[in-house]
């Protein structure tokens, strides 16, 4: 069966995951991580993609970025791929794919899903116990935007801006969404819908997706979410 083509529109925002083949590990230590955001760096900034969120697992990576044209996400990847494939095999002499193929992606309409997405990124080392709080894993946007660490690869979404009117308030209002943390529902939500390269939004904007460029991209069945964190994210603001 021919693969759907992947939704690339210029100015939305997309949850990305990227996995090693056969679930295989990606970086062996740190100076491989180091090398991966340098190259996420480089090549966000090349190709005009804004960076909000990322963590690096051993065998997956997360992103949550904007492009501001619609090339400019693909070309990012593929550029980070070749060249960070090309540098782990040389580190570890060996040949050969890493990754697992494409991307997966999912359009996220940003003012119903924008602050779960950047939760259940951050979220990934204490789901995988590699940590009890995000604070204590070093590879992922979490020390941004908890003012631990600031970091050159990561711009906030404009809509993280209705969190607050201050930097304190905004960071105070986010570290309480964090430790709410999500439903099951919820990442089972986020997970699927991305690893599918669906839409991920309600009913409404699903099919307007839908109607503009004529691609599936409603996966299981639509509604609000249901949860804690989906009721905060609409009503909870901090003045």
């Amino acid at each position: 069966m021919a693969r759907q083509p992947r939704l690339t529109l210029a100015g939305h925002t997309y949850h990305l995951i990227q996995r090693g083949n056969n679930r295989q590990p990606i970086f062996t230590d740190d100076a491989d991580r180091r090398d991966m955001l340098r190259l996420l760096l480089e090549a966000s900034r090349e190709h005009q993609v804004t960076v909000h969120s990322y963590v690096l697992m051993d065998n997956h990576v997360h992103l949550l970025v904007t492009p501001a044209t619609a090339e400019g996400m693909p070309k990012m990847m593929q550029q980070v791929g070749r060249a960070y494939v090309r540098h782990f095999n040389d580190r570890v002499s060996r040949s050969g794919t890493l990754f697992e193929g494409r991307y997966r992606s999912a359009l996220v309409q940003t003012e119903r899903y924008l602050l779960a997405c950047m939760v259940y990124i951050e979220l990934n080392p204490v789901r995988a116990g590699l940590v009890t709080h995000p604070k204590d894993f070093a590879w992922s946007s979490h020390a941004h935007y908890a003012d631990i660490k600031p970091s050159p690869l990561v711009t906030p979404h404009p809509h993280f801006f209705t969190l607050g009117n201050t930097p304190f308030a905004r960071e105070q209002s986010y570290l309480q969404l964090v430790q709410t943390g999500l439903s099951q529902s919820e990442e089972r939500k986020i997970t699927e819908t991305t690893l599918r390269n669906h839409g991920l939004g309600d009913a409404s904007f699903i099919e307007k997706l839908e109607l503009q460029t004529q691609l599936k991209l409603q996966p299981g069945l639509k509604g609000r979410p249901t949860g804690s964190l989906s009721s905060n994210l609409t009503k909870k603001k901090i003045n």
